[in-house]
């Protein structure tokens, strides 16, 4: 079972505690179910979270979580919010299943619905088709909870979803592809690819993500040929799609990109290229460093950096370049490499180099953030280990 982030119990956690003055007794019949002692049971209920540390059930943060969002869905009489049912309700029938001793609390907080997990997911993939775009996109939203636990009935509506993009609100397409590694396989790829080919459509870069997510190399020259779409969120999704390829082929084509008119769209193309690696992907992006083609050009220089230690000696000897701009960059690149061999130049930019930038930083400055970076690197490696 998949585990929720720690964010997730944090906040229903605090709700909670905020809230302990309702009428939570089967709150408190819940979590003794789980053969906690009652010490433990009235700690978790004044908000004392860690009571819940060392459960006897591999399943406890699941039920606490459950329990929390129950109780913070509670109206003042005590009775269960129906509006959020659709979001809740699922995690703790399945839950009852899991775990048969806790049907009986469980139920009573939900009133005992009628029907299991099954026919609930059944109701939210024919929501989809609804007429009304809330309940598409409420019903979307309880389907992907579904696939998070792995159930196969969700997985399947999902995988439906993303199958067709002719069928579907764009926003629900999009969610869907947003999570196409929960449920997507091969099955997926004639849809996607038609759906790529698809280029006035709304989604298409998510389709070019979800091709690169999934790695359906034959989408490689219609993403290629995406970097040319007149919407640059198009053409940085595309950017983004081939670096996940990491295709030499597109080297080419994303090295145009790095003139792109559009500031994200150059940083992307420029990343793709970092990720692809290469001597034909890094001199594309030392010539562009070394044209001055943009004053902003940082995202170049850690893009170059990002092939680490064969680049080092290379801009050591930039930092002795009679440009500030190109010595500014140097700084940048060689503090995200993080190697020894850089500090030295760094810390003597650091201290003697004052000449300004075109964009009127000092280079000292460059230095001083570059040796920063690379303490930071080089501690978390520390730690790391």
């Amino acid at each position: 079972m998949t585990d929720h982030r720690d964010a997730v119990l944090r906040l229903w956690g605090r709700q909670l505690y905020e809230r302990q003055n309702e009428p939570l007794a089967w709150a408190e019949a819940v979590l003794k179910a789980t053969g906690r002692p009652p010490t433990a049971v009235t700690a978790a209920m004044s908000g004392r979270l860690e009571a819940l540390a060392d459960s006897p059930s591999d399943r406890a943060q699941l039920l606490f979580r459950t329990v929390a969002k129950l109780a913070a869905s509670l109206r003042g009489d005590g009775h269960y919010d129906a509006d959020v049912s659709t979001r809740i309700g699922p995690l703790a029938l399945w839950l009852c299943e899991l775990e048969p001793p806790l049907t009986g609390p469980l139920g009573d907080a939900l009133g005992h619905p009628p029907d299991g997990p099954t026919s609930l997911v059944t109701v939210h993939a024919i929501e989809l088709s609804s007429g009304n775009r809330t309940i598409r996109l409420r019903a979307i939203d309880a389907l992907l909870e579904w696939a998070e636990l792995g159930h196969p009935q969700a997985l399947a509506a999902l995988s439906e979803v993303a199958s067709d993009h002719r069928t579907q609100d764009v926003t629900v397409w999009t969610k869907a592809l947003n999570r196409i590694t929960l449920f997507g396989d091969a099955n997926l790829e004639p849809g996607l690819l038609r759906a790529l080919a698809d280029t006035g459509h709304r989604g298409v870069r998510w389709s070019a993500l979800a091709c690169a997510e999934l790695g359906f190399r034959r989408s490689v020259p219609l993403i290629t040929a995406l970097l040319e779409h007149p919407d640059p969120m198009v053409r940085e999704g595309a950017c983004e799609a081939l670096g996940l390829f990491e295709e030499p082929a597109a080297i080419p084509a994303l090295t145009a990109r790095l003139d792109d008119e559009t500031t994200w769209v150059r940083s992307r193309a420029a990343m793709a290229l970092g990720q692809i690696g290469g001597d034909q992907a890094l001199a594309a992006l030392w010539q562009a460093m070394m044209e001055h083609r943009n004053p902003k050009a940082g995202h170049l220089a850690s893009a170059i950096a990002a092939f680490g230690p064969p680049v080092v000696d290379d801009l050591i000897a930039l930092t002795t370049d009679p440009d500030p701009d190109l010595r500014a960059l140097a700084c940048r690149a060689l503090g995200s490499t993080a190697d020894d061999r850089a500090l030295p130049a760094l810390e003597h930019l650091a201290a003697h180099d004052l000449a300004r930038t075109t964009l009127g930083g000092l280079v000292a400055t460059a230095a001083k953030q570059g040796l920063r970076t690379a303490h930071r690197i080089r501690d978390a490696r520390t730690t790391s280990t």
